[in-house]
């Protein structure tokens, strides 16, 4: 397979599946796997709740947007966190080498799959309900995306084979 992409970066809400899917669409395509919250909470040596939670908001968000801005990778999945979109410095260094996925969860579905929100490290940036956030959150996803894959009510088979056809469909 012809790539015209160095990396495919997955982009949306927490809960949308981006680590999930990640996973599987890295052995997919045959491509490494890279989670980006993972790489945060190895640096800060804490979960990411915690860094919100003793550093503050804007502090997690400049943390994550170094970590992100400093990626250097070649054949790999990224998995990003939901929040970041708020970056631009950030995607626009992932878009760089990058095909970038936004994974669309309509907002009572992904209500649904969010049980843990307190502790999951969501970053609320000045919004205190998770709706606020969404609908802040949705115009940029759909900035920074070259693709939109609807995962609404969607098998996690089902959506892996979604991204695939859309990315394959994305090289010709």
């Amino acid at each position: 397979m012809k790539r015209t992409y160095e990396n495919l970066v997955l982009i949306g809400m927490s809960g949308a599946g981006k680590s999930t899917l990640g996973v599987l669409l890295a052995k997919a395509l045959g491509l490494q796997f890279t989670d980006t919250d993972l790489l945060i909470q190895a640096q800060t040596g804490k979960l990411l709740q915690e860094t919100i939670d003793t550093e503050g908001v804007e502090r997690f968000m400049q943390i994550e947007e170094d970590v992100v801005s400093r990626l250097s990778l070649q054949g790999s999945v990224i998995a990003t966190g939901g929040s970041v979109v708020y970056s631009e410095r950030a995607m626009e260094h992932l878009k760089k080498r990058a095909l970038t996925v936004y994974l669309y969860v309509d907002f009572e579905e992904l209500k649904g799959r969010l049980s843990n929100i307190t502790t999951r490290g969501i970053v609320f940036k000045g919004k205190n309900d998770l709706c606020s956030v969404y609908r802040e959150r949705l115009p940029l996803y759909e900035r920074y995306a070259d693709l939109r894959i609807d995962c609404t009510a969607c098998e996690i088979e089902t959506a892996v084979e979604r991204i695939v056809e859309a990315v394959r469909a994305a090289e010709h």
